[in-house]
């Protein structure tokens, strides 16, 4: 061991402490990592080494992240997005609102938008149908966000990645594991929502002016179909080999897709079928200015996580859980939904979870699967706390002010903490995988 335990720890609590005082993530993390480190008895060189090595461990999952960029472009530029969101609204109807707005959002965000975007998308067609229905804007937003969360956790998105490549794991395995916990948020995010449905301030005529979507043309959406190409080539090349082991058909599981070529050609593949080919490198470009903000903050986690992995912290917390009797397995969630509380972000969440904590959860002999989805699913449970754009971004998507927007933080709670719950007991208590 190079750092002391209390000076890794006091690394963390800096890193996070700035990014709550709104310091940049990545500045945040890498001072808190240089920081620890220098007082945790490293010296100079030692402490540049740290931060080398950290930030090299996470290269693999950068241009994986980066590939994922691609996919998301594609779906949110084109158009398709769009079009999947307003034909599982449609053909729902007004009876089933609620659930449909939680579904298109799950869908769009598990075909690879990030949530953000997938909010903003679906958000005018959520004031649309509940000024109609006379569904209170608090509870659509439940809606939305519970819906989002649902698909954040079964998505190619950046945090999928991170949590499959914190513990070495495929990204196609993550997405399998997370599918129980991601019905269940919906299912809950349905029942919630319906709940509150005449909880807070109504949609008003003025909430339909001035949408924040998405601008493609509506003569220039994508058909269903072409809009499908996209995330069912994605999901189909990335499921052959679990496919293949969970019915034991050989060949099938001779074959290893990785992410970082599946997700770019399946998103070429979307465009041709679109007829939108010529705009490729438009839809790319789009798609790596969205990650370049996840792929720094990957970076500054890296420094960060080979600051406490390189500490006697992680052999600490495992001797600490032991002798106080307490289940090791709850060290996963609870690093998820702590760190993801802290950064207000899910992916950030599950970059600092991943790389801080790993070899501390692992320690405890929890299947690394099992580790990877409940650190994902805790991650989803505080990721709208006020400090962090999602909050802001959703607020001014729904037109709610501050206070309108607080009082969904609770609700959103619940929905993203099912999903953890659902996690933790079928994969930490019950190892069902």
């Amino acid at each position: 061991m190079i750092v002391s335990w209390w000076g890794a720890l006091i690394g963390l609590a800096i890193a996070i402490i700035l990014i709550l005082r709104k310091l940049d993530a990545v500045y945040s993390l890498f001072i808190g990592a240089i920081i620890g480190s220098l007082i945790g008895g490293a010296s100079l060189l030692q402490t540049v080494n740290i931060l080398v090595k950290g930030s090299q461990s996470v290269m693999g999952t950068v241009v994986r992240v980066l590939a994922a960029g691609v996919l998301a472009g594609v779906m949110m530029d084109s158009g398709a997005a769009d079009t999947i969101a307003r034909t599982i609204v449609n053909k729902m109807g007004d009876r089933m609102t609620i659930l449909a707005l939680a579904l298109a959002t799950m869908v769009i965000t598990g075909v690879g938008v990030f949530i953000p975007v997938a909010v903003l998308i679906v958000a005018p067609i959520a004031l649309e149908v509940g000024q109609r229905s006379h569904i209170s804007k608090l509870s659509l937003l439940v809606a939305l966000s519970g819906g989002g969360k649902a698909g954040n956790i079964i998505s190619p998105n950046a945090n999928t990645i991170a949590a499959a490549k914190g513990f070495g794991l495929n990204l196609s395995q993550v997405m399998i594991a997370d599918f129980i916990p991601a019905v269940v948020a919906l299912c809950v995010t349905v029942l919630v929502a319906s709940l509150i449905k005449h909880k807070g301030d109504p949609v008003v005529a003025s909430d339909l002016e001035d949408d924040a979507t998405p601008d493609v043309a509506e003569d220039e959406l994508p058909s269903l179909g072409a809009s499908l190409v996209t995330p069912i080539v994605a999901i189909v090349l990335l499921l052959i080999n679990p496919i293949g082991q969970i019915c034991h058909v050989e060949w099938m599981s001779k074959i290893n897709l990785d992410a970082t070529y599946v997700l770019p050609i399946a998103a070429i593949i979307g465009a041709l079928a679109m007829h939108k080919a010529k705009n490729l490198e438009e839809y790319a470009k789009t798609g790596m200015i969205k990650m370049t903000p996840v792929v720094m903050i990957l970076i500054g986690a890296g420094a960060i996580g080979a600051t406490i992995t390189q500490s006697s912290l992680p052999q600490l917390l495992i001797n600490a859980i032991k002798v106080s009797h307490i289940s090791g397995v709850f060290l996963a969630p609870l690093s998820g939904i702590l760190m993801a509380s802290a950064a207000a972000s899910t992916s950030t969440g599950v970059i600092l979870a991943t790389g801080s904590f790993s070899k501390a959860i692992l320690g405890f002999g929890v299947n690394p699967l099992a580790a990877a989805a409940m650190v994902h699913t805790g991650a989803i449970v505080c990721d709208q706390l006020p400090q962090g754009n999602y909050f802001h971004v959703t607020a001014n998507a729904m037109h709610m002010d501050i206070k309108q927007r607080s009082q969904g933080i609770l609700y959103e709670a619940i929905c993203g903490g099912s999903a953890c719950l659902t996690a933790t007991v079928l994969y930490g208590f019950l190892h069902l995988i």
